[in-house]
């Protein structure tokens, strides 16, 4: 069994911070065999008849494990999950709890009580950097051709019946039980082309012509997708400024393996490289800081900003992504900083090994790896001072 060094730290991180954990993430992304792998624990698969059965007196259920770390895998298949979680954070704080989902908590009916202010969340995300070595790879083209769902990553030859599979399964273990959704041809549609799209900006009208549902059908599937895991839409950064876009969001797909898949890519090119690796940056981006006001800067001229990074009451972090450090044009960043100019730059690339600062104009450019990117996000700066050349 894999150690995920990463992913069981956070989980350690999460349960110093509340008794009661929940462990979310799409199928398939591990979050199992994760639980399995913590040391001492007592685990359950809420699938299993026997095991809701136990679970129909939570208070004496978790009264026999008192003092014990207990999993509580598919909780959201007991008739009422949230009060055994209650239960649980409330009775019980010397019982630290892990219960998994492959939505937020909250996000569908099942759960009439979504344990504000008494649960920590961790959201195990497609593989991270830091996988790569706990699996025995570090080909980043692998990563990007085959995704960061474990079971696809590792097998031989290229799993193409699976995706399909896959998506079965999350119709009708997900969707169907959480959300009762109907219409399965229109809501498969919809992730088949989101996935070939990821990325770009969405037009509901003209999904809603291809899904042949309506626009607020459209809006309503893409919210079950993102509470799912499956889809991020990716909102723009903006202060209303007439020359910006201010609505229209991008779209990216949870794994970079299905958006290769329903592209049709069984090889990668050079000119694939550079998107996949935006959505890689994204996911890291994600696993460590959670869910930040990640967005995108696009202005009516066509100048766009990859991500941005905004901390409340701070100024706005602009990352661009790029595969090759080589392939870096200074002009969208500049265009963004005369718009916005306090915060830092960062241009983020797969080959760069050691971090350098560049001068670009008006403004200056740290380049810097994924993992370099990461540690300054994580810790940051105080922001430079802005001598008269960084005045836009």
């Amino acid at each position: 069994m894999v150690r995920r060094a990463f992913w069981q730290a956070r989980i350690a991180e999460a349960w110093r911070q509340r008794s009661v954990v929940w462990l979310m993430g799409v199928r398939r992304v591990g979050k199992s065999v994760l639980c399995q792998s913590l040391p001492d624990i007592r685990y359950y698969d809420c699938e299993l008849p026997r095991v809701r059965r136990l679970l129909d007196d939570p208070e004496g259920f978790l009264r026999d494990h008192r003092g014990r770390r207990v999993v509580l895998d598919e909780v959201h298949r007991l008739p009422n999950p949230a009060e055994v979680l209650k239960i649980a954070a409330d009775h019980f704080p010397d019982t630290p709890v892990l219960a998994t989902g492959s939505s937020t908590l909250g996000a569908s009916a099942r759960f009439r009580d979504t344990l504000a202010g008494r649960k920590a969340e961790v959201w195990l995300t497609p593989m991270v950097l830091a996988d790569l070595s706990d699996f025995g790879s570090a080909d980043l083209r692998h990563r990007l051709l085959r995704g960061g769902l474990p079971p696809f990553f590792l097998a031989e030859p290229l799993p193409e019946r699976d995706f399909q599979e896959w998506l079965d399964a999350y119709w009708a273990k997900d969707i169907l039980e959480l959300f009762r959704l109907e219409r399965r041809q229109s809501f498969q549609r919809l992730v088949e082309l989101l996935l070939a799209q990821s990325g770009g900006i969405v037009e509901a009208t003209a999904l809603a012509r291809a899904c042949e549902v309506s626009r607020t059908t459209i809006s309503n599937y893409v919210a079950v997708l993102e509470a799912t895991f499956v889809v991020h839409p990716v909102r723009p950064y903006a202060a209303g400024g007439a020359a910006e876009i201010v609505s229209a969001p991008k779209v990216y797909g949870f794994d970079t393996g299905f958006v290769c898949h329903h592209r049709g890519w069984d090889e990668l090119r050079h000119e694939d490289l550079g998107r996949l690796w935006e959505h890689l940056v994204l996911n890291e981006l994600q696993a460590h800081l959670g869910r930040p006001p990640i967005h995108y800067w696009r202005s009516k001229h066509g100048n766009e900003v990859d991500f941005v990074v905004a901390s409340r009451g701070g100024p706005p972090t602009a990352i661009e992504c790029k595969w090759s450090s080589g392939e870096f044009d200074p002009t969208h960043l500049r265009a963004f900083r005369r718009r916005y100019p306090a915060g830092v730059n960062f241009v983020v690339s797969a080959d760069v090994e050691t971090p350098r600062t560049r001068r670009a104009g008006e403004i200056t450019v740290d380049v810097v790896s994924l993992r370099d990117l990461l540690e300054r996000l994580m810790t940051p700066r105080p922001p430079r001072r802005r001598g008269r050349r960084d005045r836009a």
